[in-house]
């Protein structure tokens, strides 16, 4: 359902039109990164800025092309030979997917991914940009790709255009030396592309030429069979990837207006916007967090913003189209450079030495494999790699509370009947949940620590909340192996969720004794301690006589 709150229109206005400054540099150097042209940039920037606002769950949130977006497509521009009408299409299905994240709830799990794998594959985005420009920079267009990038460097360095190279690091020196004072009425990202286009035009550097005017065209999906897989995936990588960056930027915004989004509402409202992106031309974008972050400085709240910002680029798109022509490539490639450093995570790269070695290693990790590989490879290896070192960590606390043996218990009558008991039965108590982590070596530790001469092991799973299938197997095992030593195996403390699991699972041994309280099986237990020392009496006391 859509809201719309005019309780802050002065605030939401002045939020918007900064924003939509703001968002012109970028979303026509994003554009021109892609390989669709400045004009696919402005008419992403347009669609989805408009309608991610109107149906997001978000309130304040700016979204248009991003860094991670632009990575994708201008690899799928490359591997299309430049088709526009398939990767158009690639845009519409990425926008229909995330609308069905939205309606399936995916929005929740997206918040689950581990920061160090967050980190390192915007970090990697961040570095792609960056060597994607570095030719552009020296004045030569590079091929497109990471490798092919960084393989022809050394041919763009052995003839740099230096007028092109000074224009490109200066334009990157004001965006980011732009005095703040300046930047509340034009931003620095803005004030670069002005100076560095005006500068431009006493030098013989390459420019974006004609630039179309008026409304877009519409564009409707377009089926290839042979490139069929090929836009599927492509279009699946964008729309995990915009879920990412949108939710990422959501929490930024949350952080800043002391308010909590609607995560699967912002998804289909992302959805929306990139769906009609394709439709009318513009390339795929999600949350934008620098935008956002300067809507809501500007006083944005709500989802006029949002709209008002998309509208300012609309009538820049109807009015100055002939202008924006005269824009350099190296104003752009540096614009897109800051773009670049910004994404990079700094900030946790400071501080890595400090936290756990594994946590970095993970991020370097998921930061090569983005560069290197591709984006949805980086993120489930480095998803799958953070599950599997959690689940090892968990089971080690599994294992060590197995270890601790109690010598004596916290309830009197429990602690009397223990010492009455001395070596003759054996504890051991489970703390947390148990899975499949700890399965493999629970068995093992059990054995090694059975008391010897023990008459009965007692399983005591009272701070266990819940089993998954592994673990419970491994308690057969035990049984097995208590059963085979002619020791007697009692369970205690079991709620109906673990009993359900064990009972599914130990079919074999049927009639093990089951009790609600540790004190319950350590009566049991001291009655069948007796039961063995009278038979051993008796049986000693026939072979003396």
């Amino acid at each position: 359902m859509v809201k719309i709150n005019l309780s802050n229109l002065r605030g939401d206005f002045t939020g918007g039109l900064t924003a939509g400054i703001v968002a012109l540099p970028l979303a026509l150097a994003l554009g021109v990164a892609s390989g669709l042209g400045p004009m696919a940039g402005l008419y992403g920037a347009i669609a989805v800025g408009f309608f991610a606002a109107l149906f997001g769950g978000t309130p304040a949130q700016i979204s248009g092309p991003t860094g991670p977006m632009v990575v994708v497509l201008a690899g799928l521009f490359a591997s299309l030979s430049g088709d526009a009408s398939l990767i158009f299409t690639a845009v519409i299905l990425a926008g229909i997917f995330q609308i069905v994240f939205g309606f399936l709830g995916v929005g929740q799990y997206i918040r689950l991914v581990p920061y160090p794998v967050i980190s390192g594959f915007m970090s990697g985005i961040g570095a792609i940009i960056i060597i994607l420009q570095l030719g552009r920079l020296l004045g030569h267009e590079p091929p497109g790709g990471t490798i092919g990038a960084l393989s022809y460097l050394p041919t763009a360095l052995a003839d740099i255009d230096f007028a092109t190279l000074a224009l490109g690091l200066g334009t990157l020196v004001i965006a980011y030396k732009w005095p703040p004072q300046l930047g509340k009425y034009v931003p620095g990202a803005l004030a670069a592309l002005i100076i560095g286009t005006l500068v431009s035009l006493a030098l013989s550097v390459p420019v974006l030429g004609d630039i179309p005017t008026g409304l877009p065209s519409l564009h409707l999906p377009v089926f290839e069979q042979s490139k069929a897989l090929l836009i599927l995936e492509a279009a699946f990588i964008l729309a995990v990837l915009g879920a990412i960056d949108s939710l990422l930027t959501s929490l930024v915004a949350d952080n800043m207006t002391r308010t909590r989004h609607d995560s699967n509402k912002e998804l289909i409202g992302q959805g929306i916007g990139n769906t009609f992106a394709g439709l009318i031309g513009g390339i795929a974008g999600a949350g934008a967090t620098m935008r956002t972050v300067v809507n809501i400085r500007s006083g944005g709240k709500y989802n006029i913003s949002g709209m008002v910002h998309a509208l300012v680029l609309l009538a820049i798109v109807l009015g100055l189209s002939p202008l924006a022509a005269q824009i350099p490539h190296a104003v752009l490639a540096g614009i897109l450079v800051k773009v670049g450093l910004d994404i990079i995570d700094w900030s946790y790269l400071k501080r890595a030495h400090k936290g756990p070695r594994w946590d970095f290693g993970l991020m370097i990790m998921v930061l090569a494999l983005t560069v290197f590989v591709d984006l949805i490879t980086a993120v489930g290896v480095g998803v799958v790699f953070a599950a599997l070192a959690y689940v090892k960590q968990i089971a080690q606390l599994q294992i060590e509370e197995l270890k601790k043996i109690p010598e004596s218990l916290n309830d009197p009558k429990e602690n009397e009947l223990l010492e009455s008991l001395k070596d003759k039965v054996s504890i051991f108590s489970f703390g947390g949940p148990l899975s499949f982590g700890a399965a493999a070596d629970l068995g093992h530790h059990v054995r090694e620590r059975v008391k010897p001469g023990s008459k009965v092991t007692i399983l005591d799973f009272s701070r266990v909340p819940l089993m998954d299938v592994s673990a419970a197997m491994a308690v057969d095992t035990v049984t097995s192996d208590a059963l085979a030593a002619g020791r007697q195996l009692v369970i205690c403390g079991a709620n109906a969720e673990v009993n359900k699991v064990l009972e599914g699972v130990n079919e074999a041994h049927p009639g093990i004794p089951n009790f609600e309280t540790l004190h319950d099986a350590l009566l049991y237990a001291e009655k069948q301690v007796a039961g063995t020392e009278s038979k051993n009496t008796s049986f000693q006391a026939a072979t003396q006589s």
